[in-house]
């Protein structure tokens, strides 16, 4: 009797085994949970981003234009200065001597003609009344023109003298702020040596850099509309006005160029996120950037359809277009109001089942006492009263 009833249990042990894969074959793997969202139709605006940076129209390297020691230094690094305004004072003696010598000059040669003037009068009545020749009277003449032409030059270089001693005075060519100072009191310069660089930051220059598809849809005069870091929320606009004609070699990019005028926030050497707007759609239907996965038929959104109270995802395959602050312009395979899977698209395969994990709710703030919830908050510990 107990071997009989060992293997009616077996049987039994082995029959409901048998029942459970049964049930596992049939049921199949769980559905996958995801969220979902809806296909819109809006606005949508097309644009090129890009993130450039900037510079200083006018940046001069202000260099000396004659040779001597620094005699004064007026300006310094950091320092704001205006159009005209004396940075430096380079050492004028020898300069200031020189042109003393020239002005010597063209005063000598101013006499020496003042002569050849009065002797050209006097040889003429003679040759004209016979006392001399007309040739003795010409030379006069010829003596004359080369003194004329010889105080011209010397009047020249005076003139060269005299500039050269206010340019000892070294002057910003616009407003701005010197940005380095190169040089000290006591040095000396040689003529081009850089003394200052000076910065206007009143009118700046954004380099952008484009990939080179996106050059048959960039062109002068176009809006770009720029951000930067300095200036949160702040929108600064301006228009294209060149285009590099190559293409840079180190980063294979498009270099644009845009100019605009500064109130004063962006400074020079900057970097700001440059947008533009290449073509804008009253209605155009669009999704989440991660709804859209990529798969061996190409680009593809799951549909998330309900038949017989189950769930399941549905390949669709797109046309996608532009993509704008996370969202994609989808140009065929969908229509507005459908519902597709968001996170959890990319696990998902034609016909799976799905479970949509419905939005939490808003949980009860934190610091609600007990008694709230119907408990009474514990009484403190009365602490012995010393003896």
């Amino acid at each position: 009797m107990s071997r009989i009833l060992v293997f009616a249990l077996c049987g039994t042990l082995l029959l409901s085994a048998c029942g459970k894969k049964a049930d596992e074959k049939k049921s199949g793997p769980p559905p996958t949970l995801i969220t979902v969202t809806q296909v819109k139709s809006g606005a949508f605006e097309v644009t090129e981003d890009t993130l450039g940076t900037l510079e200083a129209v006018h940046d001069p390297k202000i260099g000396a234009e004659v040779a001597g020691r620094v005699a004064r230094l007026l300006a310094f690094a950091g320092k704001p200065v205006k159009k005209g305004e004396a940075l430096a004072v380079i050492d004028a003696t020898d300069l200031m001597l020189a042109s003393q010598s020239e002005q010597a000059e063209v005063k000598r040669l101013e006499a020496l003609l003042a002569q050849q003037d009065r002797l050209v009068e006097r040889q003429q009545n003679l040759a004209g009344k016979g006392f001399i020749s007309q040739n003795a009277a010409d030379d006069t003449g010829a003596q004359r023109a080369a003194i004329a032409e010889q105080l011209s030059a010397a009047r020249a270089r005076a003139g060269i003298g005299k500039r050269s001693v206010g340019k000892t005075t070294i002057v910003a060519p616009h407003d701005g702020v010197i940005e380095s100072q190169l040089i000290a009191p006591g040095d000396y310069v040689k003529v081009g040596d850089p003394l200052f660089q000076l910065v206007s930051n009143q009118r700046l220059r954004a380099h952008l850099p484009f990939p080179e598809s996106a050059a048959p849809r960039l062109s002068r005069g176009q809006v770009v509309r720029l951000t930067s870091p300095l200036a949160p929320g702040k929108v600064f606009e301006a228009r294209i006005a060149d285009i590099r004609p190559s293409i840079a070699e180190s980063s294979r990019a498009l270099d644009v160029i845009v100019e605009l005028e500064n109130d004063g926030t962006l400074k020079s050497g900057g970097t700001v996120n440059a947008s533009v707007r290449i073509a804008a759609k009253e209605a155009a239907l669009v999704v989440p950037e991660q709804s859209v996965v990529l798969r061996p038929a190409g680009k593809v959104v799951y549909a998330v359809v309900e038949a017989d109270g189950r769930k399941t995802a549905q390949q669709r395959i797109v046309q996608a277009g532009a993509k704008k602050g996370g969202m994609i312009e989808i140009l065929a395979g969908l229509k507005e109001g459908e519902t597709v899977a968001l996170d959890g698209a990319g696990f998902l395969a034609n016909g799976a089942t799905v479970a949509v994990k419905e939005p939490k709710k808003e949980t009860e703030k934190v610091g609600v006492s007990a008694t709230a919830k119907g408990t009474a908050a514990p009484k403190p510990e009365a602490k012995p009263q010393a003896q």
